[in-house]
């Protein structure tokens, strides 16, 4: 591990407790400490069994997202995802996504822009998952405008949820647009013809220079337009995109299920399956917001926030939000850094890749 990545990494530790320390705050510490002592801790070992099991699914819809690209085996898909999930709780910035098509072209030989493009399809199925279950949500959740609780600048309250509900929609629909135009042929062809009439532009140099252009600027930008429109090439197999969504919101399901088996065990709380599919959903929207590696301490605020909703007591909320955050997080760390030894990735070639890529 190089100097750089030694400080990243301890910037990101320096992060996440002052994260930790802003969102505990305003809650009793002798409460949540006592809160937390008092939690049946058995019914953690389903809520981990039911996290594996939604890596394994990510793993085999990214393995079909990949498909068009390139036909890899569920493990080569695995490996880098799991060491991606693994970079984004010790790392911030989310630098794991960009690691993930770094060792794909890296293992598999897969241009690099075409991998992210595939991790950009991933996300936008997992946004559009969650906006629908969002939209599930406001159709059956009363939400009191007069409740708010702040952290680090931000103020949480409905207001707030609705203008990143509506931002990510927006985000959403800007990105739909963007792969319609890119994977559609006829689109993209007269994308890649603008490219490649750059040269023509510049009139007044001579034809070395326009060469020069061709080979340097329209070149390389025909490529990445390929590549892109590669990366997005599921939108052309319409029963892929069917299975893929399928996937998700199974995924999403499941996950939800995994916060309702950690509540099994925490006294005082006491949800139904929708409302922690709610409280999951506002969590996910929330830690869009910039935040440390690993989401600790904006998950928590969050939490705390979509869990007094239902008026459960912040120390309760506190508990039960720290060590289903634990339990989300911590698998995925772990089987990434197994994921490291098994696959034999080099990280320090890895990240010269991503600088020249």
């Amino acid at each position: 591990m190089n100097k750089k990545m030694i400080l990243s990494l301890a910037v990101g530790i320096l992060l996440s407790g002052g994260a930790i320390y802003l969102s505990f705050l305003n809650v009793p510490i002798n409460e949540m400490v006592e809160y937390v002592t008092s939690i049946n801790y058995f019914w953690v070992i389903p809520a981990v069994i039911v996290v594996l099991v939604c890596l394994f699914l990510r793993a085999v819809r990214w393995q079909i997202i990949l498909q068009p690209v390139c036909r890899i085996s569920l493990i080569d898909a695995f490996h880098p995802l799991m060491i991606g999930f693994m970079v984004n709780g010790i790392l911030p910035g989310r630098v794991g996504e960009f690691v993930r098509p770094a060792i794909l072209h890296q293992k598999n030989n897969i241009p690099y822009t075409a991998g992210l493009t595939t991790v950009a399809a991933e996300r936008f199925l997992d946004l559009f998952a969650l906006i629908t279950l969002l939209a599930l949500v406001f159709s059956t959740l009363k939400i009191d405008s007069t409740l708010e609780s702040s952290f680090e600048g931000y103020l949480l309250n409905r207001t707030t949820l609705i203008s990143i509900f509506s931002g990510i929609i927006q985000l959403g629909l800007l990105l739909l647009t963007g792969i319609v135009i890119v994977s559609w042929n006829r689109s993209k062809k007269i994308i890649i013809d603008m490219v490649n009439g750059l040269p023509g532009l510049f009139f007044f140099v001579g034809d070395t220079i326009k060469r020069k252009i061709q080979k340097k600027v329209s070149a390389p930008l025909e490529l990445l337009i390929n590549n892109i429109a590669s990366g997005f090439a599921l939108v052309k197999h319409p029963p892929r995109i069917f299975i893929t969504l399928v996937l998700s919101f199974l995924i999403w399901g499941l996950q939800a299920f995994s916060w309702y088996l950690v509540s099994c065990g925490c006294p005082g709380i006491d949800l139904t399956f929708l409302q922690y599919t709610a409280v999951m959903v506002i969590v996910c929207f929330f830690i869009v917001l910039p935040s440390v590696p690993g989401y600790w301490g904006l998950w928590e605020a969050g939490g705390i926030f979509a869990l007094s909703l239902f008026a459960v007591p912040p120390e309760n909320a506190a508990g039960f939000i720290l060590i289903n955050h634990a339990v989300q997080i911590f698998p995925a760390i772990l089987i990434g850094a197994l994921s490291v030894f098994f696959s034999g990735v080099n990280f320090r070639k890895m990240v010269k890749n991503i600088k020249r890529l």
